[in-house]
């Protein structure tokens, strides 16, 4: 063991596992552990799982055995870790099992088999913490667990119903961000438009002022920091409507990700969701009318149990009805311990994924159409990064990892987190390309 004590670190699953992995890291950090990029460099090895569906099992599950032929010494934590005795059965020789938002449990595995090497007050940590993001941009969980019992997931049994974090705390660890230059806030929970529902939206205080534990009030308090703030994971309840007028004020961005999952009624039933198409298109029509400039991402799920070929011609039918900006799909996988599993009808993988497949050339599309009417526009960009070809940028459209580009090819003259102003001059299925605007010829957008 050297004197300062390395730990390796691999982080799965979603930005709400990479949030979690990111307090660890900060309190590694904080008690003087190094942070090994490397097997061989590192003392011991934490790995963050990702539980949510069976390929996200099988891929931690081979984390876990790499990190151990690689290194030896493994801890594991996240969302698989609910299941330890899964875990335990396929890699006996690691040495603790902990669950999702477990970042205590894990110091204390790392504390009795990594002694932490000093007083943590003698040293400094940044105070936004150690993150797994860029400088410019940054997750801001919200909320932890879901109230919702989806058929398909497992996720409320993971990691248990909700629990809004105080509004007052986290305005100030957005106030640390943002003074430690992130320019993109991105807020994310498993159900980010229900933040404040389990506290009954009471009001907390930041800054001498009081400030409802409730998603329309905190946005509004987070604009001002004058930074772009996101939306991720809004669950379409009523209250959504209220934070159209925030974006259409430029207050937040104008986007939504809404996970839709599907739009036939049975289907929804089945599934246990909320809402129909008929409801949901008359809503997207709406927000639209409010907010022109709105981007709506969504995420379906095809293959569902029971799923009849006429009720996916029922989604391809909305999908083309709503026009939505960005789409993601998955073909229906049965998670370990969810209720759907024991619905009839399973259509067969080759099916389900044949399906996804025609859902996702149906909304190719679309997204191709949609981008070609930006050609001629301007629009600010997020630089995200520079090398010797151009740039990679974001408009306000564009989530990072998720979304499309905007690339702008021979200049360099930029940094990651500059904001620049664009002309487009080409699309493609999901990219934009631009030239930056010379001086006197932007528009007054």
């Amino acid at each position: 063991m050297s004197d300062c004590p390395s730990v390796g670190f691999v982080s799965l699953g979603c930005p709400k596992a990479a949030s979690d992995a990111e307090l660890i890291l900060t309190r590694l950090r904080a008690e003087g552990y190094q942070v090994s990029p490397s097997y061989a460099a590192a003392d011991l090895v934490i790995v963050n799982t990702c539980g949510f569906i069976d390929a996200a099992v099988t891929e931690s599950l081979e984390a876990i055995g790499e990190a151990l032929a690689e290194n030896g010494k493994v801890i594991v934590t996240g969302c698989l870790g609910a299941r330890e005795n899964l875990i335990w059965a396929a890699h006996p020789k690691v040495l603790a099992v902990t669950g999702p938002h477990a970042s205590e449990e894990v110091m204390r595995a790392v504390h009795q088999y990594l002694p932490p090497p000093h007083d943590p007050f003698l040293h400094l940590v940044p105070p936004q913490g150690v993150r797994l993001t860029p400088d410019h941009f940054a997750y801001l969980k919200i909320s932890e667990g879901c109230n919702h019992r989806c058929s398909f997931c497992v996720i409320p049994a993971l990691r248990g119903p909700l629990v809004s974090r105080p509004v007052g705390e986290v305005l100030t660890e957005a106030e640390r961000l943002v003074e430690a230059g992130v320019k993109e806030l991105l807020l994310i929970s498993q159900d980010t438009s229900a933040y404040g529902v389990d506290a009954k939206y009471r009001t907390g205080f930041w800054g001498g002022r009081p400030v409802k534990t409730r998603l329309k009030d905190l946005c509004a308090a987070l604009a001002g920091f004058g930074v772009w703030v996101r939306l991720h994971y809004v669950y379409p309840y009523p209250a959504v409507d209220d934070l159209i007028p925030l974006m259409a004020e430029e207050k937040i961005l104008p986007y939504l990700d809404v996970p839709f999952q599907h739009a036939n009624l049975r289907v929804l039933a089945a599934m246990r969701r909320p809402a129909a198409a008929e409801n949901m298109l008359k809503r997207i029509e709406a927000w639209r009318r409010d907010c022109p400039e709105i981007t709506l991402r969504s995420t379906f799920i095809t293959g569902f149990p029971g799923e009849t070929e006429a009720e996916f011609q029922g989604l391809l039918d909305f999908l083309e009805a709503a026009q939505l900006d960005r789409v993601g799909a998955f073909a229906y996988s049965p998670v370990e311990g969810a209720p759907a599993n024991d619905l009839p009808g399973l259509p067969p993988e080759e099916e389900r994924e044949d399906r996804r497949r025609r859902l996702m050339e149906a909304q190719a599309r679309i997204s191709a159409q949609k981008l070609a009417r930006k050609i001629g526009t301007q629009m600010t960009v997020l630089v995200d990064a520079v090398d010797e070809e151009g740039v990679m940028a974001r408009g306000k459209g564009d989530a990072p990892e998720v979304d499309g580009l905007v690339c702008i090819d021979d200049f360099s003259a930029a940094e990651p987190g500059d904001f620049l102003r664009v002309n487009i001059f080409d699309a493609d299925t999901h990219d934009l390309y631009a030239q930056v605007v010379e001086d006197g010829e932007q528009d007054a957008a």
